[in-house]
């Protein structure tokens, strides 16, 4: 499978990871500063479409001095340890909660293959543990310099999950959110983005999410790039609508709860709820695979945040 790369600015690229073996699922972020910097790493399975992608940039991956993860869920960290093992000379950075997991992945592995059955191993092995003496705890507030005038900053955002940091590009003023923000699907075209929450277990807190939302608004970035998929300048269309779903999804999963439905029954309701108000697009648009997978796991999130009473 040929390597995808986009260019987004002048030093930032973008390539297409194929996490889940799907074109437009996962977007893993290069930085051609002068310290060789990539945001995400997507699974195990990217690897190729990396190294790939870097060649096609003039690069290899032992250019590489920094891979920054959002957080610690495989499809964005999950390939960080097969990747160190051809970048010598190349940092780990990641969120202090976060740290132990790459260290130690066996939890995290174990609470994948609780979503993913048994897809787990076709999408996300291997997963190789990260050196600790390899990693830098990044702090909210903390900078980290990667060019002569090339600065990014670092920013404590969960809600999606604890271990959850967003990274300003001072240089752009582009903000890489990970999954805080939610995903774009932007394969639909549409008079309005299509920005649905991320509200995957076992972390995910309504409040958190929102205070982290209004954090990210105070920043007044110019751009906003996803862990899913690509970017978009529409700040204000971006959190109409995941804000607009979010809440239309807290209501469906107490409307299943008082019915005595399941975590099933509410995954169906959220996918149809996004099929109802998308009628009369692509029927046959890959981008309804992936909605249908996020509905799944943001349902779960959702019922397991209501039983433990954070909704």
């Amino acid at each position: 499978m040929e390597a995808k790369v986009e260019k987004l600015d002048a030093d930032t690229y973008m390539i297409d990871g194929y996490d889940l073996n799907l074109p437009e699922r996962t977007g893993i972020y290069v930085l051609d500063a002068e310290e060789l910097t990539i945001i995400e790493t997507g699974p195990s399975l990217s690897y190729p479409q990396i190294k790939a992608g870097l060649e096609q940039l003039g690069k290899t991956l032992a250019d590489i001095r920094h891979i920054i993860v959002t957080h610690i869920h495989l499809d964005h960290s999950g390939g960080c340890g097969q990747l160190l093992k051809d970048i010598p000379n190349a940092t780990v950075h990641v969120h202090p909660s976060g740290k132990k997991h790459l260290v130690a992945p066996e939890k995290l592995v174990e609470g994948a293959k609780l979503v993913y059955g048994s897809s787990f191993h076709d999408l996300f092995d291997p997963v190789i543990p990260v050196p600790a003496e390899r990693t830098n705890i990044c702090e909210d507030g903390d900078r980290l310099q990667i060019g002569t005038n090339h600065t990014l900053r670092f920013f404590d955002t969960p809600g999606h999950a604890f271990h959850h940091m967003s990274i300003l590009d001072e240089h752009t003023n582009a903000l890489f959110t990970g999954d805080t923000v939610g995903i774009l699907y932007r394969g639909f075209r549409h008079e309005k983005l299509l920005v649905l929450p991320s509200t995957s277990p076992p972390q995910f807190d309504a409040a958190n999410m929102k205070e982290s939302w209004k954090r990210i608004e105070s920043l007044q970035p110019a751009t906003i790039y996803f862990g899913h998929f690509g970017g978009s300048g529409n700040i204000a269309d971006i959190f109409q609508s995941t804000s607009e779903w979010l809440e239309k999804w807290i209501s469906l999963t107490k409307e299943v709860a008082a019915e005595e439905g399941g975590s099933g029954t509410l995954s169906e309701r959220l996918y149809q709820s996004v099929r109802d108000a998308y009628k009369g697009l692509d029927e046959n648009n890959p981008a309804w695979e992936a909605i249908k997978m996020d509905c799944h796991v943001s349902s779960l999130g959702l019922y397991q945040a209501y039983e433990k009473g954070r909704l």
